[in-house]
Parts: structure tokens; C-alpha cells; sequence
């Protein structure tokens, strides 16, 4: 009787073992906050990413009326930052992503996946590149 519980205790620490090594993958896998579609950065609806010129490293120059025609691809409070894709907290306290240290945004009036009607918008509106 001893062999047996001994043997059902190592196979469930294996299975505790296993379990959080697999919970623990699933967390460093998550997904990227952009993806890249067709040489450019998109969020997860594919509508296209832009950087503003304007923007400080680590601050964003885009706030308040411009925000509302840019909206900013915002981080969840937990975001960490990962390869390529660093967080920035906003004047409001808010949290957005950067690419390579440039904050990204979308643009109101791309209506589709794939639009990149923003891109060139008073010369300091542009595509995001990986």
C-alpha cells in the first residue's frame, strides 16, 4: 500500500510539474501586441499601425483631440515589455506600445484591414515598419 501512494504522489508532482511548465510557455508565447502584414505593423484587427513624428522617446505628443483621430494601441496595465515592444505610460496615466521606441497609433479614418490612408498626413504621420 505504501509503493502505491508513493507511486501516485511522483505522478502527481509530474503532472504539477507539467502542468506549470505548460502554463508557464502559454505566458512567454502570448502574442506580440502588432503583427506585420505586408512590410507593415498592424494591430490585432489588421488595421495599420503609424508613428508621429512629433513624439519624444518614451512620450507621446499626441493627447487630448489628437488622440481621438489617432487612437493610441494601448497596453493592459499588466503589459511588460518584450523584444522589439516597450510599454509607455501616457499624460493620462494610460498605458501604450511602442515599436523599437516609437509609439504606435492607428488613424480614424483607415475604415478597413489594410488601409493606410494616414500614411504622409502632415508629413509627420507615417507607416509603422517592422
Amino acid at each position: 500500500m505504501t509503493s502505491i501512494r508513493s507511486s501516485i504522489r511522483r505522478v502527481s508532482l509530474a503532472l504539477t510539474v507539467s502542468a506549470t511548465l505548460v502554463l508557464g510557455a502559454c505566458a512567454v508565447m502570448a502574442p506580440p501586441p502588432a503583427m506585420t502584414a505586408g512590410g507593415l505593423l498592424t494591430d490585432a484587427a489588421g488595421m495599420t499601425l503609424y508613428t508621429f513624428d512629433k513624439d519624444a522617446v518614451g512620450r507621446s505628443a499626441c493627447n487630448g483631440p489628437c488622440a481621438k483621430n489617432w487612437p493610441p494601441l494601448m497596453a493592459p496595465a499588466d503589459a511588460k515589455p518584450r523584444g522589439d515592444y516597450s510599454v509607455v505610460t501616457r499624460d493620462d496615466g494610460s498605458r501604450q506600445w511602442a515599436y523599437k521606441g516609437q509609439l504606435l497609433y492607428t488613424w480614424v479614418k483607415d475604415m478597413k484591414a489594410g488601409d493606410t490612408t494616414g500614411d504622409g498626413f502632415n508629413s509627420v504621420w507615417h507607416i509603422a515598419r517592422p
